[in-house]
């Protein structure tokens, strides 16, 4: 899960578990609070009501949490770096390669 312009590292894990015969899929959330209105039902068959969730942030994760009890997020939680994107992205683990290796330490 993310919000807009993670979505490219969010497809590009996706290929690579994919490639390991692991089934994925990416939900791209624009508006968290307008998901929060929609009913249990609907969110659970969005989500997978006990599937494995990881979301990507490149922003504080805060808010995520009550997606990923059982999962991993990803994002930016200190302030004070300045640098080009990727970099900065690196630096915080926020890259495809990062995000796929932890996933597949931590997938049960």
């Amino acid at each position: 899960m993310q919000t807009g312009s993670e979505v490219e590292i969010a497809l590009d894990v996706q290929k690579k578990l994919s490639d390991q015969n692991i089934e994925s899929k990416v939900i791209s959330m624009p508006c968290l609070e307008l998901f929060e209105k929609q009913s249990s039902e609907y969110k659970n068959k969005i989500l997978g009501k006990n599937s494995f969730r990881v979301t990507i942030e490149a922003g504080v994760t805060m808010g995520w949490e009550k997606y990923t009890t059982n999962g991993i997020s990803f994002g930016i939680n200190s302030f004070g770096k300045s640098a080009p994107y990727k970099q900065i992205y690196k630096h915080f683990g926020l890259t495809s390669e990062n995000i796929f290796s932890e996933i597949r330490k931590n997938y049960k």
